[in-house]
């Protein structure tokens, strides 16, 4: 009896272990989230100071915020995969030994209401806004270069929102964030501006402010 009771007691002191570094692996990964916000907040106004003035301060400011948005966002998501280990890496119930598979859990905006999706699935819709981005660049680009009228609602491609779909999303979901991107990049596009995203080499981007404020995700 006693050693039985010395094994519940050695198990008892394990699981309390596991909780307190599962919980501080939760409070870790919850402060990255905060500062990867406060930081895309301060690259969103880095820009808009840059958009108002035009200077080259502010677009150094600017460029120099992005870098640290996307720095912070790297962090958030290095420490999300650790507190994940944790959690799930040791033989657990969810890893790829166990029982099954977990998924994290999003809530994504669209007209009003939050729907449920993974983490594979809330990384497709980004692609959607920023594939959307692109298209609709090119073609506000090609409006303006040919004197066509300044409409993105009759493009076959705006109006397809298929491009870049895979079919582990919702197609209506897709078509809608394709189409949120594509609206955007086709203003910018046809006015020879960069109110919504940015330039890489031959590359055009939506900027990460912009598209989480279409996605609004959250978990």
């Amino acid at each position: 009896m006693r050693f039985f009771s010395l094994k519940n007691a050695a198990i008892a002191s394990a699981i309390g272990m596991f909780g307190i570094v599962g919980s501080a692996a939760a409070q870790n990964v919850n402060e990255e989230y905060r500062e990867y916000q406060r930081a895309q907040q301060r690259a969103q106004r880095e820009y808009y100071d840059y958009q108002r003035s035009g200077s080259r301060s502010d677009y150094r400011q600017w460029q120099e915020a992005q870098r640290r948005a996307q720095q912070e966002q790297l962090e958030y998501q290095q420490a999300r995969r650790g507190n994940y280990n944790n959690r799930y890496g040791n033989n657990g119930y969810y890893n790829n030994n166990g029982y099954g598979t977990r998924t994290n859990s999003y809530r994504v905006y669209r007209n009003g209401s939050y729907y449920e999706t993974n983490q594979r699935g809330a990384e497709l819709l980004r692609q959607a806004v920023n594939n959307g981005y692109q298209q609709g660049y090119r073609q506000g680009q090609a409006d303006r270069s040919y004197g066509r009228g300044g409409s993105y609602y009759g493009n076959n491609i705006y109006r397809n929102g298929t491009y870049g779909y895979q079919s582990y999303v919702d197609r209506s979901q897709y078509q809608y964030y394709f189409q949120q991107g594509f609206q955007r990049g086709y203003e910018d596009g046809y006015n020879s501006r960069n109110t919504y995203g940015y330039r890489n080499g031959n590359s055009y981007n939506i900027l990460g402010t912009i598209l989480n404020g279409i996605l609004q995700l959250s978990q």
